[in-house]
């Protein structure tokens, strides 16, 4: 995974539900380092990974591939 990234931030703690954002790097001291906007200003922000949901905002691409389910 190369950074950054766009993100989709959820986090109960700052009640981001789906905010935009761009995570800049992962810190080995269990944080996510994200960009997003709070008003009109942006900011930086150190997010707890354990309480923090990331989804990355494109969507994945299979390639074609194909998944067929037996009932």
């Amino acid at each position: 995974m190369e950074l950054p990234i766009p993100v989709m931030i959820h986090n109960e703690q700052l009640g981001l539900k789906g905010a935009s954002g761009t995570l800049t790097q992962v810190n080995p001291d269990g944080f996510y380092l994200v960009t997003t906007s709070f008003g009109d200003k942006v900011h930086k922000v150190l997010l707890p990974i354990e309480q923090t949901i990331l989804i990355f905002e494109g969507p994945e691409e299979t390639a074609g591939e194909t998944i067929e389910i037996e009932r």
